[in-house]
Order: structure tokens, then C-alpha cells, then sequence
């Protein structure tokens, strides 16, 4: 009888899995033991193993695809065995009906919209607004992020006389208060939206026209079925209308006296050009329709002006003594990007550490940490040691001693009581491509240096090469994440729960210290540590980095 076979769960904190590879394919003899695929969790890829006999008759994943645990991803059986029925009894036969479903909907479809579509299109003439004295002021898009605007102070109210280049509305976007302009002259027959309420992107916020002017119809009209066509030739109309006559254009050239009253600048950026004498005719406006806003009058540089009043001066026979403007070259980039999906690894990273520091009230305790006697001590030790130890090496047994005579440190919340682990398993954050990985030192305090070293280097080395086993990434007590061999001055870091500390180290630094009144040089080195106020308090966390502290300064108590 043919058998399901699922995505398994390969560790504690995974919910899904994507397919990273198939070994066999539909057809395939497979045996009890043969690696039928390579699946990546939120920890690491590893090899899946048939614990069944059979051919393989159905493959339900394709390879790059996530997959819930617990998904039917392939199915074993007799070849030519039916196997449809394995599927209906492990919940999936409802896929391929609901594909029918979906492709009998799509056929079906496009009649339907064919049928609607003239039905709006008829009901749509009805609405006839060509000839109502009056023009609907619609929510505009002042940032590219904005799908709505609060209405936070209206300028005018229904009734007030309103020019072109009047600012009717503040409107806050997502990113800021803006002004919104209607760029009609008129009456303000209508407003749509109270001040402290949002109004969608291009939903009807004011209308301004002829007093006495029926307005309904605009009401009804949503504005949503204008055409590509329809919206450029009203755009064309409205530049046209709102363009200078070649007769008045003409003398815009000529300096700061002519007429800029029809250009299209907000209140604030007209103010400032006339306070600076400046013609609007001259600027460049980069809000929606060309409009000036404040930002452009204040970059304006009137470049052609020096030159132009430079030539009169020479005729009269006047030493100009004029500065040729600076031209710088101009530089044109190209805005581009590139993307790839998250992995399992990073999206376990990324909502296991979001609870902990929205869920875990964190506090930080830093220290620094003299390193003389340390680097000496490290020193003679690797001189006779079968491996080489590191500081890291000394952190993690130091940090291993100080949480026996510190088991509050040693603790973890679990809701309704706080457990204190009588073991130590110290985690050291290991850095790979995807993200972070930490393996475990179990029982880190019994342990020599020598020990913990040569344990630290092969799980670092399974790490990088993503061997690690689940097993080995469970269970710890305590986390230690190292950036010394960066040279971070310090930092702090995120707690790993359901751990109630972890412990930042920074590299060691050279800096002048004060010993026995005198000035001299010194090693340094700051860790930092990260505790969860719902288990440790502050007069705890620092007397812990007292007693690391006093064990990395005289590294001879390791020994004891």
C-alpha cells in the first residue's frame, strides 16, 4: 500500500522547510536508508533519509519550495500503484479539484468581465460633468509611499473666494505635512473630508467653481474610469491653460520684474522668492505638475545673472571685476537594485529575535576588563597546550565559573515561574553567510581551556560548512557573542531565549590606564551584558561582571 511521506521536523524551532534538493526522482527504486532529498531549516541544510522500501510515485514539492512540517511532499508505494488515494487520506486530495475549480473560474471569467464591461461603460455617460462651472479637488499622491492624507487644518471654508494659487488644505502624508493646492479660481463650493480625518489618494476632498454651481453630479462622479487618453488631453488643456502667451512669455527674460502671478508656487515658496527678489518664471518647480515649492526657491542659483550685468559694465568703461560662475560636471547615475528570497535561517533569526527584545524588558551593564595578565597567562599556555587557546577560549571558561557562584544569572523565564539551571551550557554565536548559528558547550565549567578550544574550532568549522546537527545547537544556558576579532570598541547584543543574559565582547584595545598613580599603556577589553529584568536585576548583572572581571584579570583562578 502505498505511504505519504511528510516534511519531517528536523529542530525544535522549525515550522517549515524548503526543498533544497531532490536525490531521486518519480520512478526511482528507493530503499530504507537512501537520502531522498536535502531540506534547509531555519538552522541548516541536511540530508533526509527514507525510513520506507518502495518506488517513488509521487513528488508534491518542487525543489526551491517551501513547505510547511508535516506537508505531504512525496509518496512511496508498489510501482504503478495507484497512489491518489494515499493523497485523499492524508488531506491533499482537495488540491487538484480546487485547480479545476480555479481554472473553470478563469475560462469562465473573462465572459463575465466582457459582459460587465459594457455595462459600465453605458452607465458611465450618464454622469455628464463637461458643462458644470466647477472642478473637483481630489487627494493627490505627495509621496510615493501615500495611499491616504489626513485633513489636518482647512485654510478656507465653504463659501470663501479662493485663488488659483491658494493653499486650501495641510495635509499630513506619511512622511510629512504638506501643503495641497487647488490651482482653480473660484468659490469653495464643497468640502468633503472634516479637519483630523484621512481621505484616500484621489477620493474628492473639496470642490471649487461658479457660486450657485449644482455640484451632484461631481459627487457621483468617482473619477476612476477616465482614460489613458481622456487623462493626457485634460493634462494638455490644463498645461495649456496655465502656460504664458508667447506675447507675455517673451519678456520673462528680462529680470525679476516681469509677471510670475500664474506660475504655480505654493504660498511659502512665493513669499520666500519675492523676500529674495527672485522671478518664479526663472525656477524649476519638482512637485507634482511642475509646482514651486519652498525647497526649489531656496536652491535657485541665478547662473545666467552675473554674465548678463557683467556686459554693460565693460561699455561704460568700468573695471567689473566678476567671478565666472563655477560649473561643475554634470553626474548621472542609474538607480538599481538587487533582491534574493529570505532563508529559513534568516526568518527564524529574525522572529526569534523580534520576540525577545519585544517580549524581554532588556537592560545592558557594561564593564571593562584589564587583559594584561590574560594575554601573559595565554602566552605560556600555548607554549606547552596541544591546541591554542584563544581569549575567546578564556571568556567562555571564565564566563562558565562566574555562573556557578551566579545561578540567578543562569536562569530562564518561563512564564508563570522562573527556572535556575544547575548545569551550564555555555552558546557561542558562530557567524556564517546566512546569519548566526550557536552551537552549544554543555557542562562548560567541569572543562579545561584545551577542551573547550578544540570544541570551539570543530563546531565553528561544522558551522561554516552547515554540518551542525540539531542537537548540538540545543540546550544552552547562556549566550557569549564575540566581535573582538573585528575590532568593535563594544556593542550590545540581543538575548537568545529562553537564556536570561548573553554577553557582548568587544576586541582589546591599547589605551592609557592609570595604575598606581602613574599613566601607563594598557589592553582593555569591554563586554557588556544583556539581561531580561523580568528574571535578573541590575545589582545582579553587575555583580556578575564583578566576578568575570576579577576571573579574566587574575586568569589563574581558572586553574582552581
Amino acid at each position: 500500500m502505498a505511504e505519504v511521506v511528510k516534511m519531517p521536523k528536523m529542530s525544535d524551532t522549525m515550522t517549515e522547510g524548503v526543498l533544497a534538493k531532490w536525490h531521486k526522482k518519480v520512478g526511482d527504486k528507493v530503499k530504507s536508508g537512501d537520502v531522498l532529498a536535502e531540506i534547509e531549516t531555519d538552522k541548516a541544510t541536511m540530508d533526509f533519509e527514507s525510513y520506507q522500501d518502495g518506488t517513488l510515485l509521487y513528488l508534491g514539492v518542487e525543489e526551491g519550495n517551501a513547505v510547511p512540517v508535516d506537508a505531504v511532499i512525496a509518496v512511496l508505494g508498489k510501482e504503478g500503484e495507484d497512489y491518489k488515494a494515499a493523497l485523499d487520506a492524508a488531506g491533499s486530495g482537495a488540491e487538484p479539484k480546487k485547480e479545476e475549480e480555479k481554472t473553470e473560474t478563469a475560462e469562465t471569467k473573462p465572459a463575465a468581465t466582457e459582459d460587465k464591461k459594457p455595462a459600465s461603460a453605458e452607465a458611465k455617460p450618464k454622469v455628464d460633468t463637461s458643462s458644470i462651472p466647477a472642478t473637483v479637488i481630489r487627494m493627490p499622491l505627495l509621496s510615493d509611499t501615500m495611499t491616504e492624507g489626513t485633513i489636518e487644518k482647512w485654510n478656507f471654508k465653504v463659501g470663501d473666494k479662493v485663488k488659483s494659487d491658494d493653499s486650501l488644505a495641510d495635509v499630513a502624508t506619511d512622511k510629512a505635512t504638506m501643503e495641497v493646492v487647488g490651482y482653480e479660481e473660484g468659490t469653495l463650493l464643497y468640502i468633503g473630508v472634516k479637519e483630523g480625518e484621512a481621505a484616500q489618494v484621489n477620493g474628492i476632498i473639496a470642490i471649487v467653481g461658479k457660486e450657485g454651481t449644482d455640484i451632484t453630479p461631481l459627487l457621483q462622479d468617482t473619477g476612476e474610469e477616465e482614460t489613458p487618453a481622456e487623462d493626457s488631453a485634460k493634462e494638455e488643456a490644463t498645461q495649456a491653460a496655465e502656460t504664458p502667451a508667447p506675447e507675455t512669455a517673451a519678456p520673462a527674460a528680462g529680470g525679476s520684474n516681469d509677471d510670475d502671478s500664474r506660475v504655480k508656487a505654493s504660498p511659502l515658496a512665493r513669499k520666500i522668492a519675492k523676500d529674495k527678489g527672485i522671478n518664479l518664471n526663472d525656477v524649476k518647480g519638482s512637485a507634482d505638475g511642475g509646482r514651486i515649492i519652498k525647497k526649489d526657491v531656496e536652491e535657485y542659483t541665478p547662473a545666467a545673472k552675473p554674465q548678463e550685468a557683467a556686459a554693460p559694465a565693460k561699455t561704460e568703461g568700468a573695471p567689473a571685476k566678476t567671478q565666472a560662475p563655477v560649473v561643475l560636471p554634470t553626474y548621472t547615475g542609474e538607480e538599481k537594485f538587487s533582491e534574493r528570497p529570505v532563508t529559513q535561517m534568516r526568518k527564524a533569526i529574525s522572529r526569534r529575535l523580534s520576540e525577545s527584545l519585544f517580549t524581554a524588558p532588556h537592560f545592558y551593564v557594561t564593564m571593562s576588563i584589564d587583559m594584561d595578565q590574560a594575554i601573559a597567562a595565554r602566552t605560556k599556555m600555548n607554549e606547552v597546550a596541544p591546541v591554542k587557546i584563544s581569549f575567546n577560549d578564556f571568556v567562555v571558561k571564565a564566563v562558565a565559573v562566574a555562573l556557578k557562584q551566579h545561578p540567578a544569572i543562569n536562569s530562564s523565564f518561563m512564564g508563570d515561574k522562573i527556572r535556575t539551571n544547575e548545569h551550564i551550557h555555555v552558546g557561542v554565536a558562530v557567524a556564517v553567510d546566512e546569519g548566526l548559528l550557536v552551537p552549544v558547550i554543555k557542562f562548560a565549567d567541569g572543562k579545561s581551556l584545551s577542551h573547550i578550544s578544540v570544541e570551539v574550532k570543530e563546531f565553528a568549522g561544522k558551522a561554516k560548512a552547515k554540518k551542525l546537527q540539531p542537537a548540538e545547537m540545543e540546550g544552552s544556558t547562556f549566550t557569549i557573542s564575540n566581535l573582538g576579532m573585528f575590532g568593535v570598541d563594544e556593542f550590545t547584543a540581543i538575548i537568545n531565549t529562553p537564556n536570561a543574559c548573553i554577553l557582548a565582547v568587544s576586541g582589546i584595545q591599547q589605551v592609557p590606564v592609570v595604575k598606581n598613580g602613574a599613566v601607563v599603556p594598557g589592553n582593555i577589553m569591554k563586554v557588556t551584558l544583556s539581561c531580561d529584568h523580568r528574571v535578573v536585576d541590575g545589582a545582579l548583572g553587575a555583580a556578575f561582571l564583578q566576578t568575570l572581571k576579577a576571573l579574566l584579570e587574575e586568569p589563574v583562578r581558572l586553574l582552581i
